[in-house]
């Protein structure tokens, strides 16, 4: 007996998605499957989606398939997180960390899901919680980011109620292993296996003597506290803005492990996908 009843989409907001859809909703005629999709999304497309809101979608997918980049698969880990829901990611045009797959290769990889042949990668979060009480959540990254004008990002890092070090940078990135190839990597912090339970606290064009970045245990609490020399800072949730901040106020991120799960047919490792679109070619030789 197949494991996928329900499908459930997730769409890029502005790239063509359908032929992806029609490959889907084909298989799935032809395997007794529903597909589901979110309402102003499937609704602006011709298809037999089943248009439903956001909840129900997350609690009746067996799967889920994200049709777009890494931004569209960051918004569907966040949308189904806490929850062991495979997600499969498709690829539609620019190179991504976290599709599994391109739109041609979907019906096979469909029918290997239902037949169970595949295995899924947990993907870890961070969430921090803001000085008004609420919290937010990334696959990627939080960052605190200097806004142009406003002074740079001056602040102190305590790391499980000890006092570490002070960064005066453009932003201080807090990343998770998936997110140690966005902009973690572009301010020089490590590349960090997925698998890896830990997270990272990495400043970006640092302005202080001690630039390096740390990792942490997925254990350990971070304090992030704006020093008064800092300028107002935004408080960056995967790319996008979610608050902004003002010396004196306190950032504490925690991580959760397992927060998503991605699935992996064994055709292509990380490694794989990080020296393509890192466009790592080798070390220089040395005579």
């Amino acid at each position: 007996m197949g494991m996928v009843k329900t499908v459930g989409l997730v769409l890029h907001p502005r790239r063509d998605s359908k032929v992806a859809i029609d490959t889907i909703v084909k298989w799935a005629q032809a395997h007794d499957v529903t597909v589901y999709g979110l309402p102003e999304e499937v609704g602006r497309i011709d298809c037999s989606a089943v248009p439903v809101d956001a909840a129900t979608l997350v609690e009746r997918a067996d799967l889920l398939v994200s049709l777009g980049g890494d931004g569209t698969m960051l918004r569907t880990m966040r949308l189904i997180q806490g929850r062991p829901t495979p997600i499969l990611g498709v690829n539609l045009g620019k190179l991504g960390f976290l599709a599994e797959i391109d739109v041609d290769e979907l019906p096979p990889a469909l029918s290997a899901i239902d037949d169970h042949d595949y295995t899924v990668e947990p993907r870890m979060a961070v969430r921090a919680s803001l000085p008004d009480g609420t919290t937010v959540n990334a696959f990627n990254d939080i960052a605190l980011v200097r806004i142009p004008g406003a002074g740079l990002s001056a602040v102190s890092i305590t790391v499980e109620g000890h006092p570490f070090v002070r960064y005066a940078a453009d932003a201080v990135i807090v990343a998770t292993p998936t997110g140690s190839t966005a902009y973690s990597f572009s301010a020089g912090g490590p590349i960090v296996s997925p698998t890896v339970e830990g997270f990272l606290v990495v400043p970006a064009a640092a302005h202080s003597a001690f630039n390096r970045a740390l990792v942490l245990s997925a254990d350990e609490k971070v304090e992030l506290d704006l020093l008064p020399t800092s300028g107002r800072l935004a408080v960056e949730v995967d790319g996008g803005v979610a608050a902004h901040l003002l010396p004196g106020d306190r950032l504490t991120v925690t991580s959760i492990r397992a927060a998503a799960w991605v699935v992996r047919l064994g055709t292509k490792s990380f490694y794989d996908r990080a020296r393509r679109k890192l466009r790592v070619n080798g070390s220089a030789e040395v005579d």
